[in-house]
């Protein structure tokens, strides 16, 4: 890096912050953080728990937004000032040790681009996947777990922790169906990024005459709502079925009826849940996924009357992502437009970098 180089990118940093200051708005916060210490103050706060508590997160979540811009903003001022000085006094170390510092530099405000990217109403909440194979029975049962396994590992970077609420296997390999749920930090904000429908192109391994074989997989994910949601599913509209879990979990699994099914007629989604050994609390369990997947079903409806919504991203049917094997090695996002060639890292988990690219690229239309 030059001078010139390092010039340019101090400029573009500087807009990119003041860019984020429209949206982040720092005095709105740092007014409401006053107000929020008033209420705080007020002994009649204290007796209401559900408001305490509300006014609480919002504190958390508008102070940690507020420090992270202050941050990055910092930093960039800083450099700014440094490398003025040292260029006035001709500090050549100082100026060397800037450049080398500035991917960290530009890292920081990449990173502070996301969290605001992540700022959405449901993105702070867990997400409750789903992986479902396509036609193409074995192969694309397969597909799935693949899909299942690279997340599993994303999640296991991230530190983000797993529940599964249903795991079906193949007949001869992979998985006829898996949901689970997922939580951290800002799970379903990431993870919203990989409702779709997910392309592979592969000679099969199933295939004794070794020929290219193409299998979808679709992936659904809604969040997971709180207790200040309400979604009413009234009786008549759902279908409730038991029947004998399957897969590892102990001898109940195979001798009572604890896994539940529930299907909703107007919409036709279903959702299965037999983590448990209780079917009560499987059955507690698959409504909560049930009203969270209605939530999420509703969300689409609203995106798809909005004229500025990018409408060919809406929808679980619509295909984001192709992983191609062979003829060549190379993994593409359709939304983003980006190409990775780094196909197994990606497969071993390595996709926080896809998504951020998919977030970035929906920002800025």
């Amino acid at each position: 890096m030059d001078n010139y180089e390092y010039t340019e990118l101090l400029k573009t940093l500087s807009i990119k912050v003041e860019n984020i200051a429209g949206v982040v708005k720092p005095e709105n916060i740092k007014a409401r953080l006053k107000e929020i210490e008033e209420l705080e103050n007020d002994q009649n706060l204290w007796q209401d728990i559900a408001k305490a508590g509300a006014i609480g997160k919002e504190k958390t979540k508008i102070s940690n937004i507020l420090n992270k811009f202050l941050n990055a903003k910092n930093a960039v001022d800083d450099a700014k000032a440094l490398y003025e000085l040292a260029n006035s006094e001709n500090d050549e170390e100082t100026i060397n040790s800037l450049f080398a510092e500035a991917d960290e530099l530009e890292d920081k405000i990449i990173n502070l681009e996301i969290s605001m990217m992540l700022s959405g109403e449901n993105d702070d909440k867990n997400a409750i996947v789903s992986i479902h194979p396509g036609a193409g029975g074995t192969e694309s049962n397969d597909w799935a777990s693949m899909l299942y396994r690279m997340y599993l590992r994303f999640c296991e970077r991230e530190g983000f922790k797993i529940e599964v609420l249903d795991f079906q296997e193949g007949e001869e390999a992979g998985l006829k169906d898996v949901s689970f749920i997922v939580r951290g930090e800002n799970a379903y904000g990431y993870l919203k990024a990989e409702n779709g429908i997910h392309r592979l192109v592969r000679v099969s391994p199933f295939d004794s005459a070794g020929r290219r074989h193409t299998s979808f997989s679709s992936v659904m994910v809604s969040p997971e709502l709180n207790d200040d949601i309400e979604i009413n599913i009234e009786e008549k509209d759902i279908r409730v079925d038991v029947f004998r879990a399957s897969g590892a979990g102990g001898q109940h699994i195979n001798k009572t009826e604890s896994a539940v099914r529930i299907t909703h007629i107007p919409t036709g989604i279903v959702v299965n849940c037999q983590n448990d050994r209780s079917q009560h609390k499987n059955k507690e369990t698959a409504m909560k996924v049930l009203k969270s997947r209605l939530y999420e079903l509703e969300l689409m409806k609203q995106r798809e009357k909005d004229e500025n919504a990018p409408k060919s991203e809406i929808g679980w049917g619509h295909q984001i992502r192709s992983y191609v094997l062979f003829p060549y090695q190379q993994v593409k996002d359709n939304r983003s437009g980006e190409a990775y060639s780094q196909t197994d890292a990606i497969l071993d988990g390595d996709i926080k970098s896809i998504i951020e690219g998919v977030l970035i690229s929906q920002a800025n239309r």
